[in-house]
């Protein structure tokens, strides 16, 4: 790396961090996925074993946050449960991107009935939101999380696609691809070397929502008995277990709950963050 990209990147690093939004979700996320790092080498308690004499203890020195109704320790259930919905959601939005990418690219570079067909395609998939599709995947190939994956990583196929489509088209009537186009450059090509880099901005911003998304959505289904099955700890399966006991163990609903708004508004702090800083027109009027 040349010394000039060097200052270059030493520059933006330290206006990242002088943005609000992007430091303080930097810090939020960073301490999220290393609960879930940490929880692959160690937890304070086996989420595995179960306690009777244990059961539904407040929060205190021995279990900071207390006990669930089998005896088992809220917080290291709250670190499985970070690795399981980081590792939906970080797939899921994997299979959008990199499904969808391409296809919205394709799309505004053939134009015409393929541009056509595949954006009604796109609306066919919208009209099955994931929760709906989980539910009808489920139903054929039983609860789980690879099922989750599945069906919120469908869901996710549009929005990309969409969003790749959209950046391709502003970006194709510009200067330098017409003189790509010119120099005999094929549409795909124009498409890899001009027009991808250019909405990488875009997409990455789309990434950090959809990854916020797929966390709530990866909640819900595990809320509704669709995700992660026990005993594997789920934030959203720990919130259903904890509905009927909310009077005598209000801790039990409280903790994943929190760990959900966590991060998801981390999540979201970094997509706001990144529009600010990597958007040339909020930048100028900064």
């Amino acid at each position: 790396m040349s010394e000039t990209a060097t200052h270059r990147e030493r520059g933006f690093l330290r206006e990242a961090f002088a943005n609000r939004s992007f430091a303080t979700g930097t810090i939020i996320t960073t301490l999220i996925v290393a609960m879930a790092l940490l929880s692959f080498f160690w937890t304070p308690y086996d989420v595995t074993k179960l306690v009777v004499a244990d059961r539904m203890l407040p929060p205190s020195w021995d279990h900071i946050l207390g006990t669930d109704q089998f005896g088992r320790d809220v917080l290291s259930m709250i670190m499985v449960g970070a690795r399981n919905s980081i590792a939906v959601a970080l797939v899921a939005v994997g299979i959008g991107m990199g499904i969808g990418v391409p296809l919205g690219c394709w799309a505004a570079a053939k134009g015409g009935y393929i541009d056509d067909a595949l954006m009604r395609a796109n609306d066919v998939v919208f009209a099955f939101p994931a929760l709906l599709s989980a539910i009808m995947i489920t139903a054929v190939f039983g609860p789980g999380a690879i099922n989750a994956i599945i069906a919120i990583g469908i869901f996710n196929i549009p929005v990309f696609a969409r969003v790749a489509r959209a950046g391709a088209l502003s970006i194709r009537p510009r200067e330098f691809v017409l003189a790509a186009r010119a120099a005999g450059k094929g549409p795909m090509l124009i498409t890899i070397e001009h027009i991808l880099p250019n909405i990488t901005t875009l997409l990455l911003v789309q990434g950090t929502i959809q990854f916020a998304l797929g966390i709530l959505a990866e909640a819900s289904l595990s809320y509704l008995g669709l995700g992660a099955q026990p005993p594997m700890p789920s934030w959203g399966r720990m919130l259903f277990d904890a509905q009927t006991r909310m009077v005598v163990a209000p801790h039990l609903a409280i903790a994943p709950g929190m760990a959900i708004v966590f991060t998801v508004l981390g999540l979201n702090l970094i997509g706001d963050g990144l529009a600010d800083l990597l958007d040339p027109k909020l930048r100028r009027r900064r």
